[in-house]
């Protein structure tokens, strides 16, 4: 048998494999279910945002209240905001002793020293909002003065309060029915 009469007899191959227009459907297609999903998964990403901030808020005041019982000694919760974004402060002294910082620790004056500060970035995914500009809490009795609503809020506008009662504890509630909290 000649060499040329070999390659004739030889049996056929599959390629196997995508064509480019095969490839492009599959991307159309993962495309178009991703643009689907995507409005419920920035809405997942975001409640989970507003879901932390609260619980941090929550803790950061359940942590002054016990700080100033264990130490004997009053401590403050300061909140602030503004076009350069919205913060709280956990320190000793008058309310004013304390700021927040963009960048960096809490700067106070005084000989006050800040125990916990928390900024909210302007234009992030959530702002802190305040009835009130501080809380103390009482050493002694565990009080607190005055009582306040903190508002976590969303860009989209869902909201969790934080509201403090007279005894320092807290309660969470949304004025606009969030999921998982009980309306205010």
């Amino acid at each position: 048998m000649t060499r040329q009469a070999a390659f004739k007899h030889r049996p056929f191959r599959i390629h196997r494999g995508l064509t480019l227009v095969e490839a492009l459907v599959v991307i159309a297609i993962v495309m178009v279910l991703l643009g689907s999903a995507w409005p419920q998964f920035a809405k997942s990403i975001e409640r989970r945002h507003l879901d932390g901030a609260a619980a941090q808020l929550a803790t950061d005041i359940k942590l002054a209240r016990s700080l100033a019982v264990a130490h004997n000694a009053g401590l403050r919760m300061s909140f602030r905001s503004s076009p350069a974004g919205s913060c709280y402060v956990v320190h000793n002294g008058a309310a004013s002793d304390c700021s927040c910082q963009a960048e960096g620790p809490a700067m106070c004056i005084n000989g006050a020293v800040a125990r916990r500060s928390v900024f909210f970035a302007p234009g992030g995914p959530v702002q802190l909002q305040s009835n009130v500009t501080s809380i103390v809490f009482h050493p002694a009795l565990g009080t607190s003065t005055p009582t306040g609503t903190l508002r976590v809020v969303a860009r989209s506008g869902a909201a969790v309060h934080q509201v403090v009662n007279i005894m320092g504890r807290t309660r969470a509630c949304s004025p606009n029915s969030v999921p998982g909290y009980a309306a205010c």
